[in-house]
Formats: structure tokens, C-alpha cells, sequence
């Protein structure tokens, strides 16, 4: 059996934190600056919801619609994550 050994700190969302980040979850996508992780749930500041993305390298959001206030994303719903646009 192969296991692996080390632990990384401050990888994954931790390592994105104070970048402009795009979490594809189960029914949107949401995008927002991320200023915090924690156990359950992410948070993004200036946060929206992106109904139509266009082309992923090129311009802004086809559809991106801003949310009132800073918001909430639970962990269990993020499929993937990045720095996108």
C-alpha cells in the first residue's frame, strides 16, 4: 500500500485567499474575492452569481449579477475552484 505522508499548509482555498477566486458548484457559479475559509463554508466579499460565463480567456462574464452583500458558499457544494477571471 502507497500513502502519502506529508501535510501541506495552506494549500487549496487557504492558499487562494485575497484573490478574486470562481467556485463551480452544485447549481452555480459563483465568483467574489475570498476573504475567509472556514470548516463548512467559504466567504466573498464584492461576491456575484455568473448565469452566463462566455469564453473562459477572454473579457468579462457574459451574465454576471452582483449580490447585495458579502456571501456565504458552503464547502460541501464547491466542485472546483480557481483564479478564472
Amino acid at each position: 500500500m502507497k500513502k502519502i505522508v506529508d501535510e501541506v499548509v495552506g494549500e487549496g482555498l487557504e492558499k487562494l485567499l485575497g484573490e478574486r477566486v470562481t467556485l463551480f458548484c452544485v447549481n452555480y457559479i459563483y465568483t467574489g474575492k475570498l476573504v475567509g475559509v472556514s470548516e463548512t463554508c467559504v466567504l466573498l466579499q464584492d461576491a456575484g452569481i455568473v448565469y452566463e460565463t462566455g469564453e473562459f480567456c477572454i473579457g468579462p462574464w457574459e451574465d454576471f449579477q452582483k449580490l447585495p452583500q458579502d456571501w456565504y458558499v458552503q464547502l460541501s457544494s464547491i466542485e472546483s475552484f480557481g483564479v478564472l477571471k
